[in-house]
């Protein structure tokens, strides 16, 4: 890579992606390759739907999406070269194709950073948002247009860090005082 205005980018997009992964506990990305990154796997830990082979639609956890910067990403931005969605493979939403490995988040423009696709993502996969016009999923979109009073299926925010409790034993009694 040549393009200096890219290389700064790419790195900025590390250093802020990777702070999130830190603050969040639902959240771990991956950078795959050298720097500059281009490349990343977000591995999400939270609610999302997914299809049972029943039909049945149920709660699932976890889904992962791989990220990629192409060499003209601030230039021009295709969603479905930047987008893979890599599982689960029964994901249930309208935005998420059920025949190819496809998620979209709407508008996606040039030079968009990586911290608003996580987020993005992370809206998408627990049902933050959805859209049912114009679907990747018909039929996720017409159950979702029937369900709504489910949404979301997990509310915890994205940039978080579980609370690990400390919890001490008080000094035995009869000690010296």
């Amino acid at each position: 890579m040549n393009d200096k205005i890219l290389a700064a980018f790419l790195a900025r997009q590390y250093e802020d992606g990777m702070a999130l992964s830190r603050d969040s506990d639902l959240l771990d990305l991956e950078p795959i390759g050298p720097p500059p990154v281009q490349r990343y796997v977000a591995r999400f830990h939270c609610s999302g739907l997914c299809r049972t082979p029943a039909g049945d639609i149920t709660e699932t956890q976890g889904a992962a999406v791989g990220i990629y910067f192409p060499d003209d990403y601030l230039r021009r931005t295709d969603p479905y070269q930047v987008l893979v969605w890599l599982g689960p493979a029964e994901a249930w939403h309208p935005n998420i194709s059920n025949r190819a490995p496809v998620v979209c988040l709407g508008r996606l423009g040039p030079g968009t950073r990586l911290v608003e696709i996580l987020y993005q993502l992370y809206e998408v996969i627990t049902y933050q948002r959805y859209a049912t016009h114009d679907a990747l999923n018909h039929d996720a979109a017409a159950w979702a247009r029937q369900n709504q009073d489910r949404f979301p299926v997990d509310a915890r925010p994205l940039k978080r860090r579980s609370m690990k409790l400390r919890i001490e034993t008080p000094p035995a009694a009869g000690g010296a005082s």
